[in-house]
């Protein structure tokens, strides 16, 4: 059974080195993980984007579920090539899994970024824009693709100190994935 691993580990300096813990890890309980920096593709050539991107959803066409990294990435919220791709695979029918190494609420996460006050019985950010207050720790749409095409958002008691390199929560979806695949010996 073959698992594709989104995430914003491909921006990370040992990005390659994280991939290869996350293919052992997947290994250790019967799953092919799928990583998006096993792709081949030439960074200086002019159709580098597409190439990352065709190869990316020929993984994701080529797995059978995908385990998506939806710690906060450059703002309160998932990367949002993470949360395009875990879309992409609930919308093919496929089991979708996930983690947050970070489990403070969204409305919380955004007061790390923005102003956010309350208005009208709703909160706002400094912009006067409604900031999502459903006490779940992302937008409402990831969490409950989770929860209806495979399994509730996995999150730790506690943000680890390296958000990006502790890999419990992935490792919880792997096993998890590996139950429902079918896949443990």
């Amino acid at each position: 059974m073959k698992v594709y691993l989104a995430g914003p580990d491909v921006f990370l300096p040992d990005g390659i080195e994280v991939g290869r813990q996350k293919l052992a890890t997947c290994a250790r309980y019967g799953l092919i993980g799928l990583f998006p920096l096993d792709n081949t593709v030439d960074p200086e050539c002019f159709t580098a984007s597409r190439d990352i991107f065709r190869g990316n959803e020929t993984m994701m066409n080529d797995a059978d579920a995908i385990i998506a990294n939806l710690t906060p990435f450059r703002g309160p919220g998932a990367d949002a090539g993470t949360v395009y791709e875990l879309g992409y695979m609930a919308g093919r029918g496929k089991l979708c899994f996930g983690y947050c190494n970070d489990p403070a609420v969204y409305a919380d996460r955004a007061r790390r970024f923005t102003t956010v006050s309350e208005q009208d019985g709703r909160l706002v950010d400094a912009e006067g824009l409604t900031v999502e207050d459903f006490g779940l720790p992302d937008n409402l749409m990831m969490i409950h693709a989770l929860e209806l095409h495979g399994n509730p958002l996995v999150l730790p008691r506690e943000r680890p100190a390296d958000v990006w390199r502790d890999l419990s929560a992935f490792e919880t979806c792997v096993r998890r994935a590996a139950q429902r695949l079918g896949a443990e010996s």
